[in-house]
């Protein structure tokens, strides 16, 4: 199985070349449930994607982030978003 970067990368990538795989996966952000109709989607397209795995990669990575620095003490404040891989990958999609 592929990490959640992984997954959010390709589907990215092929979104670029695919304006209707984009506009596919722009459409769930209008559903009542937009994170759980773009992970159906996403599995839908044979990625196995799940919500609970998609916040906690980003809250996990942005975790290990802060470890790294400072000897783990770095206690700068969160940039909005910064931790949710779900809104940069719709921001870097609607950016293109």
């Amino acid at each position: 199985m592929a990490d959640v970067v992984s997954i959010l990368d390709e589907l990215q990538n092929k979104a670029l070349k695919d304006e209707k795989l984009k506009q596919q996966l722009l459409a769930t952000r209008t559903e009542e449930d937009p994170l759980s109709a773009f992970c159906k989607t996403c599995r839908n397209l044979g990625y196995e994607l799940y919500e609970m795995e998609l916040i906690a990669a980003g809250e996990d990575f942005h975790a290990a982030m802060k470890r790294s620095t400072n000897g783990g003490g770095e206690n700068s404040p969160m940039i909005k978003d910064e931790d949710d891989f779900y809104e940069l990958f719709f921001a870097n999609l609607e950016e293109m």
